[in-house]
């Protein structure tokens, strides 16, 4: 008796835990960077585009008292020499558009959406000979309704360079005995990005029958847009008591690094990993809680995991991986994967098309030819060789 009470006791409190994290306090509104585009004139580069602002939710109507965009210039060259002017203007369907650039308070209805245009005038005097490679536009706005008044943060990535594509001529492959191996570099990827589009642009002219093209899982999550601000997220007391049990070095091992996890599996799940784990690791069994968290739990990378700029986010693993597998394989004719690869010789094959033969990939990944820094060569093309 005294057993089945204590049980229906845990069975009470992790109901009570997952109903408090269902009906904790959030925002509605969804944030969306569409259509940007470069334009250039002489020493004066225009970055126009918009940003959509959806209300999901058929009840509550949610205010947007403040919203700024601070525009952030990335190059390998010093940019001390150039000036960035920054305007923007709503898009509100029944409000008159402000030519002075103050952002007035506005409700986005239920199921209702509104539009931000945004201009960046970039100048300077080495845009000619050193031409800055991409835009990090960071946006800082609030959200207010009935779950409080909520401070948000999203950024994302407009490149300024344009798609390399290769030719066989120019490609230096590293040889080995059972396969060739081609690193590819490409610019910084983000959210205004399409994996398959990215993989097509740069193996187009070089790609044959019988190959193989992997993406790393990190890149495929950015442009999927699954990376958050720290600043964004609450974390719960679960979240400040658990990430004590990791290893320092885990993404884990930080409040919000576990609440992200908490958030997308549950917190019932995570505790009850935690502990399992815990109690598996004390005879011998490493590896437990990941095995029971889920795949996210290993497939999270906390801040300063990731290639500038998204080492200040904690980034995601991708959602449906078989699904890009598959519909890149179809697009470019050619076996594709989606992996997960450490300098420490680990290779995690995350998905892959149907036909992907990867034993022989595990083996040709070992040794990261890809490389963890800030190569920027997400891209690996692996030839078998007959």
């Amino acid at each position: 008796m005294t057993i089945l009470l204590f049980l229906l006791l845990i069975v009470i409190a992790f109901i009570m835990l997952e109903v408090k994290h269902k009906t904790k306090p959030s925002s509605p509104l969804i944030l969306e960077a569409q259509n940007w585009k470069k334009t250039q004139d002489g020493l004066k580069i225009d970055v126009t585009g918009y940003i959509k602002i959806s209300n999901v939710n058929r009840k509550i109507e949610v205010m947007i008292p403040e919203l700024t965009v601070s525009p952030i210039l990335l190059s390998p060259h010093p940019i001390n020499n150039f000036k960035l002017t920054t305007q923007v203007y709503p898009q509100h369907s029944e409000e008159p558009l402000r030519k002075d650039g103050y952002w007035y308070a506005y409700i986005v209805k239920s199921n209702k959406s509104t539009m931000v245009k945004v201009q960046i005038t970039i100048e300077g005097i080495n845009i000619e000979s050193e031409p800055p490679k991409s835009l990090w536009v960071d946006i800082k706005w609030v959200n207010y309704g009935p779950f409080g008044y909520i401070k948000c943060r999203n950024g994302f990535l407009v490149t300024l360079e344009e798609c390399k594509k290769l030719i066989t001529s120019e490609s230096s492959f590293i040889e080995h005995s059972e396969f060739d191996i081609l690193p590819i570099k490409t610019h910084l990827l983000g959210t205004l990005d399409n994996t398959v589009e990215v993989l097509d642009c740069y193996t187009r002219h070089i790609r044959k029958p019988g190959d193989i093209i992997t993406i790393g899982e990190t890149p495929v999550a950015i442009m999927q847009n699954r990376y958050r601000h720290p600043s964004t997220i609450r974390p719960s007391k679960v979240a400040l008591i658990l990430c004590k049990a990791f290893h320092p070095t885990s993404s884990l091992a930080t409040a919000c690094g576990l609440q992200s996890l908490i958030d997308i599996v549950g917190p019932s799940r995570v505790t009850v990993s935690v502990f399992l784990g815990i109690l598996l690791k004390l005879i011998g069994i490493k590896g437990g809680f990941y095995r029971l968290a889920g795949d996210q739990a290993r497939l999270i990378d906390d801040i300063t995991g990731t290639t500038p700029p998204y080492d200040q986010n904690i980034v995601l693993g991708p959602y449906m991986p078989k699904k890009i597998c598959m519909e890149a394989a179809r697009t470019l004719g050619v076996d594709i994967a989606i992996v997960d690869v450490n300098d420490l010789g680990r290779v995690k094959i995350l998905a892959s098309s149907t036909d992907c033969n990867e034993d022989l990939l595990v083996h040709a990944l070992r040794s990261n030819p890809a490389g963890n820094a800030n190569e920027q060569t997400p891209i690996v093309l692996v030839r078998p060789k007959n």
